[in-house]
């Protein structure tokens, strides 16, 4: 039998240690990456019916230009390039394709929109282009057989839907429960995870739907609808401005059913304020991230570093909107990965190390909460926390709840 000696092992890393760095560490690169950039791309509604989830992508853009003053990922600066597509499937296809062949990105990031997302899943998997951390908690980002190449970021809608069908059966145990849902992907994810809470009991609960259009101009008539049925708790999935308008109208109706919110709309700032905050006392939501209202996180060490920030780069902006901490935490997420890379900043470690965050502790996250994925878990956030507005502020309650398997 060989044996090999420890001199042996010992001399042969030295002279390892003593070889050109090119042999040591070579550098991989995939298009969109130069030893002085990292090419990232995106699109928004910065216009349209969703504008209000506009300032994402401004939250992001500024995150980015603090990461560059910094000195950027491995010494390498951040260009990241958004385009307003105005949550119409067609122009995002458009945008994407321009990001991809022609500004020659490394990775589509953050892209808003179900919808949206759909219709560019297959060409940039075709084209093994990361669509990472889509800023959608539609259940079907969680795919890595089928879409090696995507991956979701917040918890997925099914999953928080489920969690308010299991909290009114278990407070609200002779409730009738209405649903207002957006007609799309996402709304019925939510649909389709409302009833799985419900179980066997749904037609016992659940009594009525009415969905709505992104088009629409207001969800009046279908609030009519809803209060009709008879039902006495409803549950809210609407975009920030049609969800403002669902609130109002419960109001201006009289109508009092126990409420809750889907987290997508959750925002102080962007919903609401424009509905009224008295008429959003007592709503429920699921929370993952501390509410930049909450005077609860006032001398968080990670709230301050967020409100330094926003004091630096984005001094016009309103620092009770919710979507400002959201951009921060997933932009601190994907920094993270990219760091992780370091000089092997091919498409495919990235998402390598997309796949590989354990019990990651990103800013803003509630306490409790970490990212974890797996080459076989594409769901970075599967935990929240109920929270009630008190007419000021989200007030968190009960457990953090989880559907983690470990």
């Amino acid at each position: 039998m060989a044996r090999i000696s420890r001199r042996a092992i010992v001399g042969s890393a030295a002279a390892f240690a003593f070889a050109p760095s090119i042999v040591r560490a070579q550098k991989k690169y995939d298009p969109g990456v130069t030893d002085k950039e990292i090419k990232l791309g995106h699109t928004n509604p910065y216009s349209g019916p969703l504008s209000a989830y506009g300032v994402i992508g401004k939250g992001i853009t500024a995150y980015w230009q603090m990461v560059n003053d910094q000195g950027g990922i491995n010494g390498r600066k951040v260009d990241f390039i958004t385009y307003d597509d105005g949550f119409q499937p067609p122009k995002t296809v458009e945008m994407v394709r321009k990001l991809v062949e022609d500004d020659q990105v490394f990775a589509i990031y953050q892209l808003l929109g179900t919808a949206t997302n759909t219709v560019v899943q297959k060409y940039l998997n075709q084209k093994k282009v990361p669509q990472l951390f889509v800023a959608t908690g539609a259940s079907k980002w969680g795919r890595p057989k089928e879409f090696p190449w995507t991956m979701g970021w917040q918890p997925d809608y099914a999953t928080e839907a489920a969690i308010y069908a299991k909290h009114i059966m278990a407070n609200h145990p002779d409730a009738k429960v209405a649903m207002l849902y957006q007609n799309d992907d996402s709304g019925k994810d939510y649909l389709n995870g409302f009833i799985a809470g419900f179980g066997d009991k749904k037609d016992k609960f659940l009594i009525k739907t009415a969905s709505y259009e992104v088009t629409d101009p207001t969800v009046d008539s279908q609030i009519i609808q809803l209060k009709d049925s008879g039902a006495d708790v409803l549950f809210n999935d609407a975009a920030p401005k049609a969800a403002a308008q669902a609130i109002r109208k419960v109001a201006d109706l009289g109508w009092k059913p126990a409420h809750y919110l889907a987290n997508v709309a959750a925002s102080v700032a962007s919903t609401l304020k424009p509905a009224g905050l008295d008429n959003s006392k007592d709503i429920i939501t699921a929370a993952y991230l501390k509410d930049p209202t909450d005077p609860q996180w006032a001398k968080a060490p990670d709230y301050l570093e967020w409100k330094a920030w926003m004091e630096k780069y984005i001094p016009q902006g309103n620092q009770s909107d919710a979507s400002y901490t959201y951009a921060y935490s997933v932009s601190a997420t994907m920094r993270h990965v990219l760091t992780e890379c370091g000089d092997n900043l091919t498409r495919a470690n990235l998402m390598k190390q997309a796949a590989s965050m354990k019990k990651l502790v990103v800013p803003l996250l509630l306490p409790g909460i970490t990212i974890n994925t797996s080459p076989t878990d594409f769901y970075p956030i599967q935990a929240v926390q109920l929270a009630r507005f008190d007419g000021a502020t989200w007030k968190l309650f009960g457990d953090v709840l989880s559907s983690e398997s470990s």
